[in-house]
């Protein structure tokens, strides 16, 4: 059994694998982390723990506390794995989450694709035909831009969620239009950039379903992209 945790910036996601079956899953608010141990307390027969953390150090020892019976190991991005090369100027310094999820679209693309995933951040990164990747975007996701501008704007004080709008006409849709206009639109003049028509967007996040009906690229909407790239990475080290 495999262990995959995907510790993200507001919520953290596991799943139980064995083999290419997907036993079990879960998920919790980043703040409850330290309720994760009891979350896990039921788990059986784990022989290994896989972990992409971006939540930080007190995270990180909830998940240690939590992984009783296989001491977890953290992933972190490489030059090259699992048949993605990595073109960041410092390889290391890529978000494990981004890496992970590069790894899970290349496998499911095997081509040129943009690769959304659209949380409290929104990232987008590209990779080629070769499973190069070339670089990337990271910005505040829809509901962070707009907890931004409330937070620091005295008359953007929206009492009540938005809606979409092309043209809004309140306070609380043009928040959110705004928000949702500017994360499309990084989206779109990156796939243009890529240059490759017909290439999908491999949309994954908490967002996706949000950022879906605006989007006028090709898409292919996958759940829990982090994890799955997790799982590949563990197959490919017990190879």
């Amino acid at each position: 059994m495999k262990l995959l945790i995907d510790a993200g910036n507001t919520r953290i996601k596991w799943a139980l694998a064995d083999g290419q079956t997907w036993l079990r899953s879960g998920t919790l608010p980043v703040e409850q982390a330290r309720e994760l141990p009891q979350q896990l307390a039921g788990l059986q027969d784990i022989r290994q723990a896989w972990v992409s953390n971006v939540a930080g150090e007190e995270v990180a020892q909830h998940i240690r506390d939590a992984c009783v019976s296989a001491q977890p190991c953290f992933i972190a991005a490489r030059e090259a794995q699992c048949g993605v090369r990595n073109g960041y100027s410092s390889p290391a310094q890529l978000g494990s989450d981004r890496w992970a999820a590069l790894i899970a679209a290349w496998h499911l693309v095997h081509g040129t694709c943009l690769v959304v995933n659209s949380g409290t951040a929104t990232t987008v990164d590209a990779l080629s035909a070769k499973g190069e990747f070339i670089g990337g975007l990271i910005l505040p996701g829809v509901e962070l831009m707009q907890r931004s501008l409330r937070g620091t704007a005295a008359q953007l004080q929206a009492a009540q969620a938005g809606e979409y709008a092309p043209f809004p006409l309140n306070t609380a849709d043009a928040l959110y239009s705004g928000a949702l206009q500017a994360s499309c639109g990084a989206i779109e003049r990156q796939y243009a950039l890529l240059g490759e028509s017909g290439a999908p967007v491999v949309l994954s996040g908490g967002a996706a379903l949000v950022l879906r009906d605006s989007l006028n690229v090709p898409l292919r909407i996958v759940d829990n992209l982090v994890l799955q790239g997790l799982w590949l990475i563990a197959q490919e080290t017990d190879a």
